[in-house]
């Protein structure tokens, strides 16, 4: 199912799985990040899993088992582009957000989170920290890659969607900051209203007493 808007998500409180794609710098470990708060769900960090010290890359055998393992779960939100395990998450997840934002967009995003990096020495993954030299002055940079790839990997975006290899997956795309802020509003709406649901029928179904709770079953 293919959903081109952002009106208030649809989300089972058993299975929560959300997988974030997007090209590069649209937003996706942020939105992992504030989802994972928002429903209380662990946030499984690919680019986390993807890396060693010394920005050295894990063999994807390694990658692989390391992201089978955190995925095996009913609940949880995973941001990131990785082939390598696409089948591993996608094959998972119930829902999948597709960040699709202008170049433009997607390049002040990532020159501003670069610089803050660079300038702070913000540690990051295993230890990592960006730099000045690598991201502005290397054929690895990431600004580089953004304006490379941007157009390509929206392509390959909007084919893989019309692929049925993932029948199971609630496709959401969001295309503007404002979509995504009015998705997550969505999503608090849903808590409310789901939490209100279960506690109304969990006291008819205790009659009074508070032996039995349904938090196992709200989106926390």
């Amino acid at each position: 199912m293919y959903d081109d808007h952002s009106h208030e998500p649809s989300l089972s409180p058993d299975e929560v799985r959300i997988a974030i794609v997007g090209t590069t710098g649209s937003g996706k470990t942020s939105l992992a990040g504030e989802l994972s708060t928002r429903l209380r769900v662990p946030n499984v960090e690919l680019v986390a899993l993807f890396w060693w010290p010394e920005w050295t890359q894990v063999p994807d055998e390694v990658f692989r088992d390391r992201v089978s393992t955190s995925v095996n779960a009913d609940r949880w939100v995973a941001g990131g582009n990785y082939r390598a395990v696409r089948d591993l998450v996608w094959s998972k997840a119930t829902t999948l957000m597709w960040l699709d934002h202008s170049l433009l967009v997607t390049f002040r995003r990532l020159l501003m989170r670069t610089l803050r990096r660079c300038l702070t020495r913000e540690e990051l993954w295993s230890g990592n920290a960006e730099s000045f030299r690598t991201a502005f002055f290397s054929r690895n940079s990431l600004l580089l890659c953004a304006v490379r790839t941007h157009r390509r990997r929206r392509n390959e975006f909007a084919a893989t969607f019309r692929n049925p290899e993932y029948p199971h997956l609630k496709v959401v795309r969001l295309s503007s900051g404002s979509s995504v802020r009015c998705w997550l509003g969505g999503v608090g709406l849903a808590q409310a209203r789901q939490q209100g649901t279960l506690k109304g029928r969990s006291k008819a179904s205790t009659k009074g007493t508070r032996s039995e709770t349904w938090s196992h079953t709200t989106l926390r």
